[in-house]
């Protein structure tokens, strides 16, 4: 099974992902996670990716799909993979299509995280994430924050604010994500294989929720 999570950036969609994963037994792949982990390397390729990073610009479908193509040859996505922030427009999803009519593959369902503007805004100006690889736990310390201030509650790292997590960035990747990603909405919902989720952050709900309720659409 391959789905595709979409949604502006701070829509919630790594946690919603990592949370089906564990239900789905399929791995859910960040295509942040995997930039972030080139920069964190600082090779010829983290150093371009940190420059379109910094500045909230998407990193070109060329490089993008550089990356994403090896990932998909590795063991673990075999039987299934959640791709998180990736395709980033109809070219990249077109891309996709064709990588995985390879494998004798398709993308099932396109799961579309619909939040506003500013709740998004409120989100990640506020989100504090654990840097350790093998939690990666998300915090906000207005809606979700840790029992310990500044302390992840699972491994007990100290949690960080990303540099990118600023209101002047964030504005700049939502001006970029209207522009260009939105257009995949009416892209999968032509295949008819898209599945749109409301978020209200100021709600009872949690991803927790949001993620029950998509398991569920799934096992119809």
């Amino acid at each position: 099974m391959v789905i595709i999570m979409l949604g502006a950036p701070g829509t919630g969609k790594g946690t919603v992902g990592k949370l089906l994963s564990d239900e789905l037994g399929i791995p859910h792949v960040s295509s942040g996670e995997i930039f972030r982990s080139y920069v964190k390397k600082q090779g010829e390729i983290g150093k371009q990716i940190e420059g379109y990073m910094s500045q909230g610009k998407l990193v070109p479908d060329e490089l993008a799909i550089q990356i994403l193509e090896k990932r998909l040859k590795e063991d673990d996505v075999k039987c299934g993979v959640i791709l998180d922030g990736y395709p980033r427009n109809i070219k990249q999803a077109e891309k996709l299509d064709e990588l995985l009519l390879k494998q004798d593959k398709k993308v099932e369902i396109a799961v579309n995280l619909s939040l506003s503007d500013q709740d998004i805004i409120d989100r990640i100006v506020k989100r504090r994430t654990c840097p350790n690889p093998e939690c990666r736990e998300i915090y906000n310390i207005e809606f979700k924050p840790p029992k310990i201030e500044g302390i992840c509650d699972k491994c007990g790292t100290k949690l960080i604010q990303r540099e990118d997590d600023n209101e002047e960035t964030v504005r700049k990747r939502l001006e970029t994500y209207h522009q260009i990603s939105e257009n995949l909405i009416d892209f999968y919902k032509s295949k008819d294989i898209l599945y749109t989720v409301k978020i209200n952050i100021h709600s009872e709900n949690t991803s927790r929720d949001v993620a029950t309720e998509i398991e569920r659409y799934l096992r119809k």
